[in-house]
This record gives structure tokens, C-alpha cells and sequence, in this order.
């Protein structure tokens, strides 16, 4: 019962059942007025009716017949009428033959209108008709009984439950949705039915908590970027009044051409975010050998790790082909390795490996550096995140590196962490390997 069809039809059948039940019961007990089996007590309190008429008229006439029909006026608050097999009324002598015609054409409903309600009813030789009339404005009275009334406020209340039950957490929904879109982005549902509704309302939570934390994680990327583009912003404004004062105009020149990289290596490394926050739809999907591209990686960051005083190491590596972005990946495992050179102590190692392990490629790079807190290892893949953010810049870090390296891992279908080495830090990428 924990889907909206199977409670739907739950509510429908039970509505249904107790309908037809209940009108099943009523009929049963002879309190249907359209009730058209000879068997039912209404038939046989018509033909009962019948026959004691008939014996009044035929044992006492006409003054028998009416003291009858007083009596039954009395009782039932209805007209009686007793004709012979041609409709003349054997009381007062009128043609009733229309109600004969009108009885005749429907042999199977007892119950037919000429203006009020009539019961027919022929003797079974045929001699006489009798006709109970009952006035149109006493029949919601003569036939709406309180178990009537009881069955139907039971199926308005089970309508009643099922439209409030369907429409609730609609409503819910409808007013977190209005929150969320007047800038509410704490606004949520937290509804615990387990139908299509409720999975409905939480993939809304899900979608807001999303929401709301790339909201928050653009804001804090902007005043980041406002504030890594200041610092070299006044540095360079600085050096250019030194520059004009003609105080050591190379030292002035040498600043402007320091900040101007810096700058540089800032907005192409946000072109790199932007481009990795993409289409993922558009990224390429070429077979790459990661083993050799890790190779070259190496290779070719050996003359930043001597001017560190440190070595890369590629000791262990299996072959292994990767589907995606050769460029992209090399900037993902690039910035790694970088990354470890910059905090590699002098006369150390950063150490990478590549292996293959339940058809996925690992890259396990490790410096033996000092590591980072615990407690900052979850962040330090935000974009402009430094574990020490009041240091200054001497390394040149300027903290988008390894950034772009889990945007591009994780547009691969890949997932990339860190983990303190004790000594130093290990950075694991794995991708999903080709056959």
C-alpha cells in the first residue's frame, strides 16, 4: 500500500462495495421502491394489499371498498385505486384505463410517473388492478429512509478522505514551491509518505538542498574571485607608481610583469573551471592510454621537482586505456602533481603509481610533506580553498588546481580524494578503465 495506485484503488473499491452492498441490503428488505422481483416484501405488501381489497369489494361492495381505502389513506398517506381487467375504478365508477396502459408497458417496473408515483399490481386471474399512488411531493419522504441516508454520508466521507488524502501533500508541495521561488532556499517539504507523492516531495528537497548549495558555493566563488583579483590588482597599481616615480624602475617593471602572469594564470585557470562546468554532453570520449599520458606527465614536471630540490618517482604502472578528454585528464593529473612538488620538502620524493583494480584506473599520487588537517581534507577540492588562508603566495598556489583536477576527474565518471600519508598527503584518482 505504499504506491498512489494501489491506494486509489483501495479507496474506489471500498467506496464501491459499500455502495452495492448497501443498496444490495436495502433492496433485500423491500426499502427500494424500483424493486421489480415478485418476491421482494414491498411486492408482496402490494399484492397482500391487493387481495383485501378485492375481498372488501367483493364481501361488502362499495361501502366495504371505501372504508378500506380510508383506512389505508390513513395509514400510508397514499391513494389507493382498485379497477377491473378494463381500468374502470369499482369505487367511484371513473376510467382508469390509462393507468392500466401505462402499467402494462412495463410488465418488468412496478414503478412508473403520471405525475405522482404509482405501484401496479394485477390479480393473478387477471379480474382486477390495484394502483397504490403515492403524491410527487411525499416520495423523498415515503422512500428516503435514514439507512439510506446513512450509506450515502458514508460514501461522501470515504470521497471525502481520499480527495483530502491526495490533495495534502499537493498543497504542501504548492507552498514549498512558492517559498522556494520567492528566494527561500531553506524551504522545503519534508513529507514521509512513501508513494509516488512523497517521492515527488523529496526529489523537490533534494533538488532545493542542491539548489541552495550551488547558490551558496557561487557566492563564496565570487568573493573569492573578487578577492584573489585584488590583492595582484593593487601590487600592479603600486609598481606602476614606483615605475613613474623613477625609483628602481626595473625592480617597478619586474613587479608589473610578476602580478600581469599572475593575473594571467588566474583568468585562464577560471577559463579551465568554466570549461570543466560545461556541457558534460559536449566532452570528448577518445580512448587515451593513461599509462603512457601519466608517463609524459612525469617526464615533463622533472625540471620543476629540481628546482624544489625533489624528484618524481613513476615506479609502478600498468598499462590501462581510459575513455574521455585527453586534455582534460592531463590537466586533472597535471595539477596533482604540481600540487605535491609545491609542498614536497627538499630532498624528497613525490611518488605516482597507476594500476588497474576491478575495472577501474587508479593514479595514486603522494608527496611526504607535511600533510593537511583532517578536518580540511573534505574542502580541498573547493575552488580557491587554502588550508592556511592568511599565508601569503610564495609558492604561487593560488588554490584552483586541484579544483579543476576533481571537475575534470568527475566529468569522466571518476572520483578523486585525499588522505593524509603520515607522512606527507596521497591524492587517489580513480576512472573508470576501458576493456
Amino acid at each position: 500500500m505504499r504506491t498512489l495506485f494501489a491506494q486509489i484503488l483501495l479507496w474506489f473499491w471500498c467506496t464501491v462495495a459499500i455502495t452495492l452492498v448497501g443498496s444490495a441490503f436495502l433492496s433485500e428488505l423491500g426499502l427500494n421502491p424500483g424493486a421489480s422481483a415478485e418476491e421482494t416484501p414491498a411486492a408482496r405488501l402490494v399484492a397482500f394489499t391487493l387481495e383485501e381489497a378485492r375481498a372488501a369489494y367483493e364481501s361488502g361492495g362499495r361501502p366495504a371498498l371505501w372504508v378500506f381505502m380510508d383506512n389505508l389513506r390513513r395509514i400510508y398517506d397514499a391513494q389507493g385505486i382498485l379497477t377491473d381487467e378494463a381500468g374502470r375504478d369499482v369505487l367511484t365508477n371513473q376510467d382508469r384505463s390509462d393507468l392500466v396502459r401505462s402499467a402494462r408497458k412495463r410488465p418488468s417496473f412496478p414503478v412508473f410517473r403520471t405525475g405522482k408515483s404509482t405501484v401496479a399490481r394485477a390479480a393473478d386471474d387477471g379480474r382486477y388492478w390495484f394502483f397504490f399512488v403515492v403524491p410527487r411531493e411525499r416520495v423523498g419522504i415515503g422512500f428516503l429512509t435514514p439507512d439510506h441516508i446513512f450509506m450515502m454520508g458514508a460514501a461522501v466521507l470515504l470521497c471525502y478522505w481520499l480527495a483530502y488524502h491526495l490533495t495534502r501533500p499537493v498543497r504542501a508541495l504548492q507552498k514549498a514551491v512558492e517559498r522556494f521561488g520567492k528566494g527561500d532556499l531553506s524551504a522545503r517539504v519534508g513529507s514521509a509518505r512513501r508513494d509516488e507523492l512523497g517521492q515527488l516531495a523529496g526529489a523537490f528537497d533534494r533538488m532545493a538542498g542542491r539548489i541552495e548549495t550551488l547558490m551558496a558555493a557561487e557566492r563564496r566563488l565570487l568573493l573569492d574571485i573578487s578577492h584573489e583579483l585584488r590583492s595582484p590588482l593593487a601590487r600592479l597599481g603600486v609598481a606602476v607608481e614606483l615605475a613613474r616615480s623613477g625609483e628602481d624602475r626595473n625592480a617597478a617593471l619586474n613587479r608589473i610583469q610578476k602580478e600581469s602572469d599572475r593575473l594571467n594564470a588566474l583568468v585562464g585557470q577560471l577559463l579551465q573551471v568554466t570549461r570543466a562546468e560545461g556541457d558534460p554532453n559536449s566532452l570528448r570520449r577518445n580512448p587515451v592510454r593513461l599509462d603512457e599520458l601519466v608517463e609524459q606527465l612525469v617526464n615533463d614536471s622533472g625540471i620543476e621537482a629540481a628546482a624544489h630540490d625533489c624528484a618524481v618517482t613513476y615506479e609502478r604502472r600498468e598499462p590501462v586505456t581510459v575513455e574521455g578528454d585527453p586534455e582534460l585528464l592531463r590537466r586533472a593529473v597535471e595539477n596533482v602533481i604540481r600540487n605535491a612538488i609545491r609542498y614536497a620538502p627538499p630532498q624528497s620524493a613525490v611518488e605516482v603509481s597507476l594500476a588497474r583494480n576491478n575495472g577501474k584506473a587508479v593514479v595514486d599520487i603522494r608527496d611526504h610533506g607535511p600533510g593537511v588537517p583532517e578536518e580540511a581534507l573534505p574542502r580541498l577540492f573547493d575552488a580557491f580553498y587554502r588550508v592556511d588562508s592568511d599565508r601569503n603566495r610564495s609558492s604561487g598556489g593560488i588554490g584552483l588546481g586541484l579544483s579543476i583536477a576533481r571537475r575534470a576527474i568527475e566529468l569522466h565518471k571518476g572520483s578523486i580524494r585525499a588522505q593524509n600519508a603520515q607522512p606527507g598527503l596521497e591524492v587517489i584518482m580513480e576512472l573508470p578503465a576501458a576493456a
